[in-house]
C-alpha cells in the first residue's frame, strides 16, 4: 500500500506536471484529444479546467490541509465511481478523493470524457508507478466494494437498483441559481455570466435560473455579457442550440427576450435548456429563501452579491470554482470514503 505521504506528494507533483511549461506540447496533445471525441470541450474549455484542478485541488497547502482533516479507512477497498462527462475531467475529484483515501479505484469514465480523464491519471503513474495497482479502468464495476455514481435522474434509479447493496454515493441532476437585486454592478453582471456561460452551462454548478425584483429590467445584464458573444455565436452546437429553443419559443408564442445568443424566459422550472436561462421575479428576499429550502435537493450553488444577504452565497463568477471541500451535492466525499 502506497503511504499517504506518497499519495498526497504524487498529486502535488501531477498539478506542478500540469502548469509546467516543459509539459506544454504534451497538454495541448490532451486537449486536442479531449476536443477530438467531444465537440463541446474547447480546447479553452479543457485548459481552464486543467488549470483549475492544478492550482485548486492539486495546491500543496490546500491538499495537504484538506487531506489531513480525515482518518485513514479501517480497511483500504475498490470504489467503483461512474463519472459524469458534462464538462472536462469533471471526475477527477472522485478520483482524488479515492485515490487520496487509500482505496484502489475501479473507473468508469463517460464516452466523452474517456481521454482527458486517462491521461491525467496515466500521468499519475508516471509520477508515482504504485498507483498502477491502485487504479483499473473498467466497463464492469462488479468487484467493487463500495460505489459513488454521478448521472442524470433517470440513471440515479438504475444505479440505486444496481448498487444498493453496497455502500454508495449516487448523484443525481443539479443546477444553480442567482439572486439578482437590480442593483449590480456592469463587472458583478459580467461575472455572472462567466456563472451562466462557462463550460457552455453543461455543469450542476452553471446558472439555469435567476430570481429577480419584479419590474427587472435584463438589458443591463444583455450589454454586460454581449463582449463573450463570438464564443457562442461561433460554436455550431451551442448555435444550433440556440436557434432550435428560439424557434420552440416563435412557435408557440412563449414570451421571452432575446439578444442573439441566449434566450431568457419565465418559468418556475430551475433547469433551463442549452442556450435558455429561466428567471421568476420575487416580492421579497424571504419568498427566494423559502424556494431554495424548498428545492434544496436540486441546487448546487447558489450565487449573488453581499446585498442579497442570504447564508452560503457565492460571489459571482466563482459558482465554476469549486474547492477541495465543495463536494457535488453537499455529500462529503471523504468522510464516506474514510468510513468504509
Amino acid at each position: 500500500m502506497i503511504s499517504r505521504i506518497k499519495r498526497i506528494n504524487a498529486f502535488i507533483n501531477l498539478g506542478k506536471f500540469i502548469t509546467d511549461t516543459e509539459n506544454e506540447q504534451l497538454i495541448e496533445d490532451w486537449i486536442a484529444a479531449a476536443r477530438s471525441k467531444n465537440n463541446w470541450f474547447t480546447p479553452s474549455n479543457v485548459a481552464m479546467s486543467l488549470r483549475a484542478i492544478a492550482t485548486s485541488y492539486l495546491n500543496e497547502e490546500a491538499l495537504r490541509e484538506w487531506a489531513g482533516q480525515y482518518s485513514e479507512p479501517s480497511s483500504f477497498q475498490k470504489i467503483g465511481v461512474v463519472m459524469a462527462g458534462n464538462i472536462p475531467a469533471v471526475g477527477f475529484h472522485d478520483a482524488l478523493c479515492v485515490l487520496i483515501s487509500g482505496h484502489t479505484l475501479l473507473v468508469k469514465p463517460s464516452s466523452d470524457d474517456e481521454m482527458l480523464i486517462r491521461a491525467i491519471l496515466n500521468a499519475l503513474i508516471s509520477i508515482e508507478p504504485e498507483f498502477k495497482k491502485c487504479i483499473q479502468f473498467a466497463e464492469r464495476l462488479n468487484a467493487s466494494d463500495a460505489y459513488i455514481a454521478t448521472g442524470s435522474n433517470n440513471t440515479a434509479r438504475y444505479f440505486h437498483y444496481y448498487f444498493a447493496k453496497k455502500p454508495n454515493i449516487i448523484r443525481k441532476n443539479r443546477t444553480s441559481i442567482a439572486i439578482l437585486t437590480g442593483n449590480e454592478s456592469v463587472e458583478e453582471l459580467k461575472n455572472l455570466g462567466r456563472d451562466v456561460f462557462q463550460y457552455f452551462g453543461l455543469g450542476c454548478r452553471n446558472v439555469s435560473k435567476l430570481y429577480v425584483p419584479e419590474g427587472y429590467d435584463f438589458t443591463k445584464f444583455y450589454e454586460s455579457v454581449e463582449e463573450v458573444s463570438a464564443d457562442y455565436l461561433n460554436h455550431h452546437k451551442y448555435f444550433n442550440n440556440y436557434e432550435y429553443n428560439k424557434s420552440i419559443f416563435l412557435v408557440n408564442r412563449v414570451p421571452h427576450f432575446d439578444n442573439g445568443f441566449l434566450l431568457i424566459t419565465e418559468s418556475r422550472s430551475l433547469v433551463s435548456a442549452i442556450s435558455v436561462l429561466h428567471y421568476e421575479t420575487y416580492g421579497s428576499l424571504r419568498e427566494v429563501q423559502a424556494l431554495i429550502a424548498e428545492n434544496e435537493d436540486q441546487i448546487q450553488c447558489v450565487v449573488g452579491t453581499s446585498a442579497v444577504n442570504i447564508p452560503g452565497l457565492l460571489p459571482p463568477g466563482t459558482a465554476q470554482q469549486p474547492g477541495l471541500s465543495d463536494y457535488a451535492d453537499s455529500v462529503d466525499t471523504m468522510a464516506f470514503l474514510s468510513g468504509l
